[in-house]
């Protein structure tokens, strides 16, 4: 009995890290979602209830956590040495703080939410671009602004023109959220994409939402 209980600790264990870590090649949309596939349907669920690209969603998380799902800003240090508190309640892929999550979980009613699932990360980055797109009238479409809201929130939005640091972010969200866009036009018809979709039982237009 009790190498069955070790047994099926250990298969758990491998089935959570394999499901947490993060994708080998982030650079790439077309290798994520070959690698997580629920991801994908995630990414589209989000896409059709907000109206929030996928490539986006992908761009935002990669600036914000690297896909790592435990991700937490760095502490800050005393006298350069001494690891202090960390700078905010940053956490999980979209890196959403304490207070905005709960009003996203207030708002959509998605009470069990966590900050480390993936689905619940690209709802909350759905959730928000759309209220920024409502407050501030910035189209989801516009990497570079939706990303300075997200970053600075919706109050601090008008004074981004003074802060040269969250420009150039932006900028770097805007060049991998055109990446990963032109990527996923092409990887419809990629041949790893091709191969998988073989294995799984299905063909590639279910796969990637073209039926």
């Amino acid at each position: 009995m009790k190498i069955l209980k070790i047994n099926f600790l250990f298969i758990l264990i491998i089935f959570i890290s394999g499901c947490s870590s993060v994708p080998k090649n982030t650079a790439d949309s077309c290798s994520i979602f070959n690698e997580r596939y629920m991801w994908y349907k995630h990414a589209k669920k989000t896409e059709k209830k907000w109206g929030t690209p996928v490539y986006l969603q992908l761009a935002i998380i990669k600036m914000e956590s690297s896909f790592n799902w435990l991700a937490k800003p760095p502490r800050q240090k005393l006298f350069k040495v001494v690891p202090y508190k960390r700078p905010s309640s940053s956490f999980g892929y979209s890196q959403a703080v304490k207070g905005t999550w709960k009003q996203y979980k207030e708002e959509t009613g998605n009470k069990f939410a966590t900050r480390s699932r993936f689905k619940d990360s690209v709802d909350f980055i759905g959730w928000y671009t759309n209220k920024t797109e409502k407050i501030l009238k910035v189209s989801k479409k516009d990497a570079f602004k939706q990303y300075i809201a997200y970053h600075e929130g919706w109050g601090n939005y008008k004074n981004y023109k003074n802060n040269k640091k969250v420009i150039n972010l932006a900028k770097r969200v805007e060049k991998q959220s055109n990446i990963y866009k032109q990527q996923l036009s092409k990887c419809k018809n990629h041949e790893e994409v091709i191969i998988l979709t073989t294995s799984w039982g299905f063909d590639i237009g279910n796969r990637w939402g073209e039926k």
